[in-house]
């Protein structure tokens, strides 16, 4: 199991955790897998309901809080910290600066294309940029861009498969569809990132649950894998005790694909909220945030923002909790070493050489 090297940073062990929004992974988780040799990740998302706190409007409360979880974030670790910024985000620009500015070691950005990220840095910063796709295609489309635009390529490039949780990049009709299992799109990303001069490690993501995932993944050309749902169930990820709980409850026939406001299908546990959206009855009658550049209020089912909020504080009433494929698997709340311990023992146990007898 090789370190794990984006741009100028290095993390010990190729384990990435997933951003995990709105209040799912802030600093408490991320400088946990940080401090066990991962990298742990800050989502940026819905910062200004996070931190009622902050002055000012949805804006700059927004701006306010992700300030506050970086350092938060860098006073309880030493290891690698990103921050992942949705490209729906309508205060996208204010996001990647602020990470920018308060030093994030990594912005792993995706819901949508970030064709203009690298704009966004500054002489002398240490940020270093790996976008989210789901194609090999999408992944050629930001390279030449960015190369021809910036003279700059990403610094790792991150792949999400359909057994991923939250939003996810493909059609309907592409997630169980096997051409686009993560299996069949890691090798096309690995081959466009190996068109390049700069060395781009390749992050495979999506449904993994063991260190065997790890292992057959590695195998494929990855550089790291990244989790999401496999941390939630943990003492110190960030959202409340009722919210873990529903991945420790729940069964396969308990996960759904949504259609978010956002534009885009999303895997999710189904819930009691979400069978109101089904009925009609959760539609919004004001936009008090306007978080979303694709969406429409007047036309959205129900407001995500809220009920993302909500499901992380434990209403899971008014709102419902994003999962990947294998999220149902969870069976109890542990810690993050232990499951970065359980991970790296099933990884040397799926590397382990076979011992051949041969008769006497």
């Amino acid at each position: 199991m090789k370190p794990l090297v984006i741009g100028g940073h290095e993390a010990a062990l190729p384990i990435v955790q997933g951003g995990m929004g709105v209040g799912i992974s802030l600093h408490g988780l991320a400088s946990a897998v940080a401090n066990e040799g991962g990298i742990g990740v800050i989502s940026s998302a819905g910062m200004a309901l996070l931190h009622p706190e902050a002055r000012g409007n949805y804006e700059q409360r927004s701006i306010e809080g992700l300030r506050t979880e970086i350092r938060r974030a860098r006073a309880a670790t030493r290891g690698v910290i990103g921050v992942n910024i949705m490209v729906a985000l309508t205060n996208y620009a204010d996001m990647v600066r602020t990470a920018i500015e308060e030093g994030a070691d990594i912005i792993f950005s995706g819901a949508g294309l970030p064709l203009n990220l690298p704009s966004f840095l500054t002489p002398g910063c240490t940020t270093w940029l790996a976008p989210i796709v789901s194609s090999g295609r999408a992944a050629q489309i930001i390279c030449e861009k960015w190369l021809a635009t910036y003279h700059y390529l990403p610094d790792a490039l991150v792949v999400e498969g359909p057994m991923a949780g939250g939003h996810l990049g493909f059609k309907p009709a592409q997630i169980t569809d096997p051409r686009y299992a993560l299996e069949r799109i890691l090798p096309e990303v690995v081959a466009v990132a190996r068109c390049y001069c700069k060395p781009i490690p390749v992050v495979a993501a999506g449904g993994i649950r063991t260190g065997a995932d790890m292992a057959r993944l590695l195998r494929l050309g990855a550089s790291a894998v990244q989790l999401g749902s496999a941390f939630v169930p943990t003492a110190e990820c960030d959202a409340s005790t009722a919210f873990k709980e529903v991945y420790v409850r729940s069964r396969r026939d308990d996960l759904r694909i949504i259609q978010s406001p956002v534009g885009m299908p999303g895997r999710a546990f189904d819930s009691e909220f979400l069978h109101r959206v089904d009925a009609g009855l959760e539609r919004p009658t004001a936009c008090p945030y306007h978080c979303i550049k694709t969406c429409n209020w007047q036309r959205s089912p129900y407001c995500i923002m809220k009920a993302l909020y909500q499901a992380a504080r434990g209403n899971l009433k008014k709102g419902f909790a994003f999962a990947g494929g294998n999220a149902y698997l969870a069976d109890k709340i542990s810690t993050v070493r232990e499951v970065v311990a359980r991970l790296t023992d099933e990884f040397h146990l799926a590397t382990a050489p076979t011992l051949v007898r041969f008769p006497a």
